[in-house]
């Protein structure tokens, strides 16, 4: 038993590292938000997309591993979320589609549909992509409307154990619905506080990337106003998170019930989780910081991209951790998911577990392939004098 709730702390561990990376290659879409804004000419829009071109495939491939975790090692989160919210997450898969189109037809000969209807496209992944999954991971926190039925598996007519509550499969989450309909407002905080921080982390990647003096300056005056608009949206969440009831598990029962500040007991409790967070946001502040106060620096996107997987690491820690239901029900508190009645087989576990230790080896694959992208910072001549462009 201890080695089974080991494994399922370590899954959900991963799983959670994987989200923070998720979250901090976003500035992908952050960066693509802001084409219409920055880019004032031609050439400005091609230095920004090839600049985020270059790393949209990293973006795309850890949504896809961070589903893939899920899949393996908490497949009763899979089927109820993917399976039961599928229009919300449809439309997030959709806006990556409309990315990759636009990416790789923007510059092609014959192109009928003009660069113009492609940055469009670029824009609304950018919009999309991190507002609706901020209100996705927001709904770990405020909760959903899903039934659990175990027993329908042997249904042969319908062997579905999720049931969704609502007709809507998840686009109820940003409009009302499913008894606690106050709570999808906080979905939308959670959702604007991301879409805010993956422009930051756009705008601290352009500047790293970027070797345009005039294009750095534009960056930093939107710098300022985009990092006000994300701490007042930031600070309202976390503030919501600490103060607001939890969705506690009965360790011996594994009864679920509301208990008054349980995140913040949460976090009380497990002060290694609380310190990985607070790390997190120091490094958020201060790639925000240095970049704004030192003209000259442009390493920001290392510090507040390090924040960022640690602050997100540090929430999805606290949701998961210390006997909490990490997908709560607002239909039903018991159909609730935590980390021991949704995970998979203590074998599949094991299996997973060994899988996993090849982790380093690909994240030393990224590092050096994005280090060998990196070498040379774009300039507007190279873009002119090449057609190895998007």
């Amino acid at each position: 038993m201890e080695t089974y709730t080991f494994l399922q702390n370590y899954w959900w561990f991963l799983v959670s590292l994987l989200g923070g990376l998720l979250v901090f290659l976003m500035f992908v879409q952050g960066g693509n938000s802001l084409l219409i804004d920055l880019g004032k000419n031609e050439d400005e829009r091609t230095l920004m997309i090839n600049s985020t071109g270059r790393k949209w495939e990293f973006t795309f491939t850890t949504l896809v591993t961070f589903g893939g975790a899920f899949f393996a090692s908490f497949p009763l989160f899979y089927s109820t979320s993917f399976g039961g919210a599928y229009w919300l997450w449809m439309l997030i898969l959709f806006s990556f589609v409309l990315q990759a189109v636009s990416y790789e037809f923007r510059d092609k000969a014959g192109n009928l549909f003009g660069k113009r209807t492609y940055h469009i496209f670029l824009v609304i992944n950018g919009i999309v992509g991190p507002v609706l999954l901020g209100a996705a991971v927001a709904t770990f926190f405020t909760g959903s409307g899903f039934e659990i039925g175990k027993n329908n598996i042997t249904d042969m007519g319908n062997p579905v154990i999720s049931q969704w509550s609502s007709p809507w499969h998840g686009l109820e989450e940003l409009w009302g619905g499913c008894g606690q309909p106050a709570s999808n407002w906080w979905n939308y905080v959670l959702g604007i506080a991301v879409f805010f921080l993956a422009r930051i982390l756009g705008l601290l990647y352009y500047m790293n990337n970027i070797d345009n003096e005039s294009f750095h300056a534009k960056c930093r005056r939107s710098l300022w106003w985009n990092s006000g608009i994300f701490l007042v949206f930031f600070i309202a969440f976390v503030t919501r998170v600490l103060l607001a009831d939890g969705f506690a598990v009965n360790p011996e029962t594994g009864k679920v019930f509301m208990e008054p500040y349980k995140y913040l007991h949460n976090f009380i409790a497990m002060p290694a989780v609380l310190v990985i967070f607070l790390l997190g946001v120091i490094g958020v502040l201060a790639g925000i910081l240095t970049s704004l106060l030192k003209p000259c620096f442009k390493k920001g996107i290392w510090f507040a991209g390090t924040g960022t997987v640690l602050c997100v690491l540090g929430l999805l820690l606290c949701v998961g951790y210390n006997h909490t239901a990490y997908y709560p029900s607002t239909t039903n508190l018991q159909a609730s998911l935590t980390l021991q009645n949704s995970c998979s087989s203590l074998f599949t576990l094991k299996v997973m577990s060994v899988v996993s230790l090849l982790i380093p080896f690909v994240l030393g694959y990224i590092f050096f392939a994005w280090r060998a992208m990196d070498k040379k910072k774009i300039t507007i001549e190279e873009m002119q004098n090449t057609e190895d462009k998007y």
